[in-house]
């Protein structure tokens, strides 16, 4: 990345200010920044929208595959003695439901939503590190694909998403089953980290002239939060999951209750979990925070509050972890600690409650898809809020832990504080992504079918859990007294499952014969809907400057003298060129030089996805060879060139 200081511009280049309506050259900029067609094109990309809709596309096949496998779970669970699964099928389809859920799908989401919508947001042309952007795609890709190879192949994981020792151990896990499991989840890290890295960075250095920190919208808060949680957790349980390979491939001893210790793989693997929890909610929330102002026509209400109620959040889950282990036989002291923990937790999720729930009151609700998805999330929040506090009791979890009250509180939690807001977000920022309108009718329909199907199918899951069903049972016996609210979960799965079939199809739908959107069909006040619907391939055509916290909303809050400037501001039409700011403040002092499209990133994840196959195999002349293409790949990523040498050619 070449910068340029501020007083060296007239040395090399003064940034040219420029009107939209007069000294624009649009077809200048659209050459520079275009992804080049082809198949060549469609590897190297790294453009951060292109990027971003991939992830949410991937992500919701993912949650297709683990959907699914949730259904025919619930079929074998839907009666008495049922056997249409074998128990250790029921396993396999237990965990990969887990993983595919948990890892596969809500935290790339939320990612993809972030790709597409932070440059956006921030008014800025590109992610700081945009093929650090694409790697961290293709690995998640990789990844899952690496995951459910095993899964195909008859080596699914089959200890749960949680894996614990010493299950996952060879002597009670034969094959490669469980290493398929640890080897996927640390490339899924590398992805992970890689891609934190670069919204921590982009957050820092990339926002619009301006665009101070009390000017941030929610969702970017709750995305940093995520991402440097993410930094710090995950290298936890990339660390457990390498030892645990270790164990079962090499002997040696990390978790074996002989000479090891089984109870370092909970506190290792919660110690990243619990964090993770909030890293796969906090940006959901933040979407919440930023289009419930949209439909209620007034700004949210306590943002300080809501900012501060973020980050607290995740400081507070690394304190938490314990509440997980509360019957694995530590100490009273410790469990007294860490269920007080656990209780304050609940202090900044109440304020954000309360913020939305004052922005709706005191707002004039326009009641769309988007509003009701967004809505119901507070609803659900608050139901899976309260058996979370049941749980956090170290008396009450003692007699609840491992029933299906857990899986009930974390259903609500996961589905009713990601998936909602996701759908609410696809409404939402759909205009945006596409330049058509999802279909509103079909849209309610969607809603009602997946909000009544949802509580259908969890709320029983707290009583079944007060009666002591355990979870990760495959089958039960007919006098347990279980059998009809089994059969009721499971016609409620089925519903909301219908649901979402109509979201989809609507999706499908609306893509051909939506209502053309144009580019802010919402009235919303943040930067993204400043420009066209979808944006143009260089985003903003001036980077814009930045006054207060609702630009597009200025003129009608009119709460000071000073205007952001949407139509005029820097051109930086010399290159492939955003701006950097100080991350304090937003002024300005550097002219960043983007990477052109590049195929480092791909070749970089072919060569370690070979890499942990030799591993996985035990084939270490494979593993040569991948370290070998990531050697070269990154040679070639580094390489000095000039990005833009054709730039004479583009000028005519």
């Amino acid at each position: 990345m070449n910068t340029a200081k501020p007083d060296e511009w007239e040395d090399a280049r003064t940034p040219k200010i420029a009107e939209i309506a007069g000294d624009f050259p649009g077809n200048r900029l659209e050459k520079m920044w275009e992804t080049e067609p082809g198949w060549k094109g469609w590897l190297g990309s790294v453009d951060h929208k292109q990027i971003g809709i991939r992830y949410i596309i991937t992500a919701f096949a993912f949650l297709l595959l683990g959907g699914l496998e949730a259904l025919v779970m619930r079929i074998q669970l839907g009666g008495p003695g049922e056997t249409v699964l074998t128990p250790q099928e029921y396993n396999v389809l237990f965990s990969m439901h887990g993983i595919s859920m948990i890892f596969l799908y809500a935290s790339p989401v939320l990612t993809g939503f972030s790709n597409y919508l932070w440059p956006l947001l921030l008014g800025s042309r590109d992610m700081a590190f945009p093929r650090l952007n694409a790697l961290s795609y293709w690995v998640y890709l990789a990844a899952g694909l690496f995951i459910y190879a095993g899964f195909v192949t008859g080596h699914g994981p089959s200890d749960g998403w949680f894996n614990y020792v010493p299950y996952a151990l060879r002597d009670y896990s034969p094959g490669l089953n469980m290493d398929v499991y640890a080897l996927g989840m640390i490339l899924l890290g590398i992805s992970t980290t890689v891609g934190a890295a670069n919204f921590i960075v982009t957050f820092l250095r990339n926002r619009a002239p301006g665009m101070s920190l009390n000017r941030v919208p929610v969702l970017l808060w709750g995305t940093l939060t995520a991402s440097a949680a993410n930094i710090m957790a995950v290298p936890s349980v990339s660390l457990a999951f390498f030892m645990l390979w270790m164990d079962r491939q090499f002997g040696t001893h990390f978790f074996d209750a002989r000479q090891g210790q089984p109870l370092l793989w909970q506190h290792l693997f919660w110690m990243f979990a619990h964090p993770w929890v909030y890293a796969i909610v906090l940006p959901a929330m933040g979407m919440v925070s930023d289009g419930l102002p949209t439909f209620c026509r007034r700004p949210l209400v306590g943002y300080t509050l809501v900012v501060l109620a973020t980050v607290s959040t995740m400081a507070f889950g690394f304190g938490v972890w314990v509440h997980h282990m509360f019957a694995t036989g530590l100490p009273n002291l410790s469990l007294s600690f860490f269920s007080d923990a656990s209780l304050i937790i609940t202090i900044p999720s109440a304020v954000a409650v309360m913020c939305w729930t004052a922005t709706i009151w005191t707002g004039r609700p326009v009641v769309t898809t988007a509003f009701l998805y967004f809505a119901s999330m507070i609803v659900l929040f608050v139901i899976g809020g309260v058996s979370g506090v049941v749980t956090a009791a170290a008396a009450s979890d003692w007699q609840l832990t491992d029933t299906y009250f857990v899986v009930a509180h974390l259903h609500y939690t996961l589905i009713g504080i990601n998936l909602f807001p996701v759908i609410g977000g696809v409404y939402y920022w759909f205009p945006k992504m596409t330049g058509r309108l999802l279909n509103e009718r079909l849209g309610k329909w969607n809603f009602w079918v997946m909000f009544i199907g949802f509580n259908v199918a969890f709320l029983p899951m707290h009583t079944l859990g007060l009666l002591g069903m355990p979870r990760r049972i495959y089958t039960y016996p007919v006098d347990m007294g279980w059998s009809g609210q089994n059969l009721v979960v499971s016609l409620g799965s089925a519903m909301f499952a219908v649901g979402v079939l109509l979201f989809l199809i609507n999706v499908v739908v609306s893509l051909k014969r939506g209502k053309v959107a144009g580019p802010n069909p919402w009235g919303a006040g943040t930067l993204e809907w400043a420009i066209s619907s979808p944006p143009p391939v260089y985003n903003f055509k001036v980077i814009p400057i930045v006054a207060s916290r609702h630009p597009l909303w200025e003129e009608a809050m009119n709460e000071s003298d000073e205007r952001s400037s949407i139509e005029r501001g820097l051109l930086l039409d010399q290159g492939k060129e955003t701006i950097a700011t100080s991350p304090l403040d937003g002024e300005p002092n550097l002219i960043l030089e983007m990477p052109g499209d590049s195929l480092a990133p791909f070749s970089v994840t072919v060569g370690m996805t070979l890499v942990f196959s030799g591993a996985l195999l035990r084939q270490w002349w494979l593993v040569a060879i991948g370290i070998a293409a990531i050697v070269i790949s990154l040679i070639d990523w580094f390489w000095p060139r000039r990005v833009h040498a054709g730039l004479e050619k583009v000028n005519g």
